[in-house]
């Protein structure tokens, strides 16, 4: 095997799974795709309409937010109307979502008690960047959940991740924050790169950002290689590592059995602070991943869902670190230049947005719901792909699921990032849309809200079952083939690339 071989997919690792390079050989696949895209077409004419009248406004590509546009269809769906967990478009089409907003509506669509509290709190001030007696309230209960005990507001949680990124820096007085490969915690320069070839490159091919080597400020490791996380902290300019609990934007990827608690150990034993990423992983219970498995980091950053999908974010430190900040820049008032902080920041419409949310929607009640419809789910979909005999897999944590094409869930974030085929995952999930069943556009992940009913459950498990029976049929023998991996040797990145 060649030095290239090695190294291909960034991390050593070859797979094989069910995937378009499989099946487009004869062009079944695509035969199919041009029957799901032309039948998307027939149920949503306004859509079209809409979308090309949006371009026509100035909206490229017929949307205000890129994203939108990474749908698996060929031209954005137009909401009309969402309520509890499901979306009615401008066609009149009803669509059970398992998307919820990629969980920033992880408790149903405008939650009655917190729509009620943002109309009376829109007609008493929506931000003033004063505080109001809910801000403490919430702070509270945020010190009861999570077992920090100070805490602070945000925009979005790329803002939250953002400044305790920032702050971390000022302790520590060190350059680098360390990141897991194929991790996402929003906009941040220094967590979008990646491992390519052994060392640290940016994702997009046309990103120029940062203006220097993305190695300058970040090291990168693979999830779950506690050697690699050793050797690239041992370096000493590391000032935090920040990580989900859980990957949740590569697929899924689950913690093996004493990662977190050798990484809190090693991030103690180098002086390193440990952030905490709960956006996504908030699923896992009041408490999100953190309470429910006993973890003990420095920060916490939360956002998406903790206001019922107001835009809002939290994060939460330390007593010692509280105290450090009060004794340092905070006392000095250099926060506002600092780059922490924001005009809209802690504003009262969305705090009382958070509150209402906290105390009236994600409860334990609310949690237990979720998760066991989650179970159910999971349970629903590894039955299938028994019977089918696909070699695929489900990955599930809390309230979320996560359709895998391999046979094993992977362990590393280059492993999830190998198993996801576009063609075969857009076809799955135009699918299930024609059939009234939202997913999440970016991988298989399914979210379960406290509003979503067995009903809707089951629909999501037969509908997938008939889409992968089809598949099966489009080329049997190779879909039943039994998909081969191979691990080699976990890869590393955090030396000094220039790129």
């Amino acid at each position: 095997m060649t030095d290239t071989d090695k190294t291909e997919a960034s991390c050593n690792l070859e797979a094989e799974s069910l995937s378009t390079r499989q099946l487009s050989g004869l062009g079944r696949l695509e035969k199919s795709l041009a029957r799901e895209t032309e039948l998307f077409k027939r149920r949503t004419a306004n859509s079209a309409r809409l979308s090309e009248q949006s371009k026509s406004d100035g909206l490229p590509n017929g949307v205000p937010m890129p994203w939108m546009t990474e749908w698996h269809m060929p031209y954005a769906m137009y909401v009309a109307s969402g309520s509890g967990a499901t979306i009615i478009d401008v066609d009149g089409n009803e669509y059970q979502d398992f998307c919820l907003g990629d969980s920033g509506t992880m408790f149903g669509h405008s939650p009655p008690a917190t729509s009620q509290a943002v109309i009376e709190q829109i007609r008493e001030g929506i931000t003033t960047m004063l505080p109001t007696k809910d801000a403490g309230v919430v702070a509270r209960e945020l010190a009861r959940r999570f077992g920090l005990t100070h805490w602070q507001f945000a925009i979005s949680a790329t803002d939250a991740n953002r400044f305790v990124v920032r702050i971390c820096r000022v302790l520590t007085g060190r350059p680098k924050v360390l990141i897991f490969d194929q991790c996402y915690h929003g906009s941040l320069d220094e967590t979008l790169g990646h491992i390519e070839n052994g060392q640290i490159a940016r994702r997009a091919s046309y990103d120029t950002n940062p203006a220097v080597s993305p190695s300058r400020i970040t090291r990168i490791v693979e999830f779950n290689d506690l050697e690699s996380l050793e050797r690239e902290l041992a370096h000493g300019d590391v000032a935090c590592v920040l990580a989900e609990p859980v990957m949740t934007n590569c697929g899924m990827v689950l913690p093996e059995p004493g990662f977190h608690e050798r990484l809190r150990d090693l991030t103690r034993q180098h002086n390193v602070y440990l952030v905490i990423d709960e956006t996504h992983t908030f699923s896992s219970g009041p408490g999100g991943y953190t309470a429910a498995h006993g973890l003990e980091p420095d920060f916490i950053t939360l956002g998406k869902a903790i206001a019922g999908g107001v835009p809002a974010a939290v994060y939460g430190f330390s007593s010692e670190i509280a105290e450090k900040i009060a004794n340092g820049f905070a006392g000095e008032r250099d926060t506002a230049p600092m780059g922490i902080g924001g005009t809209l920041a802690g504003n009262a419409l969305s705090i009382r947005a958070i509150r209402a949310t906290l105390e009236n929607v994600a409860t334990e009640e609310a949690f237990e719901h979720m998760i066991q419809g989650a179970n159910r789910l999971a349970d629903g979909i590894e039955d299938k792909i028994a019977s089918i005999g696909l070699p695929w897999s489900v990955t599930r944590c809390g309230a979320r699921v996560e359709l895998q094409f391999a046979p094993n869930p992977p362990r590393t974030g280059a492993e999830a990032k190998l198993q996801i085929d576009w063609d075969l995952l857009g076809f799955i999930h135009l699918y299930l849309a024609n059939r009234g069943v939202l997913l999440t556009p970016f991988h298989n992940m399914m979210l379960i809200s406290p509003v979503t009913d067995v009903a809707a459950i089951d629909l999501l498990v037969s509908q997938l079952r008939s889409c992968m029976e089809e598949l099966v049929e489009l080329d049997d023998r190779r879909i039943k083939r039994e998909s081969k991996r191979q691990i080699k040797a976990p890869c590393m990145a955090g030396e000094e690339a220039e790129l």
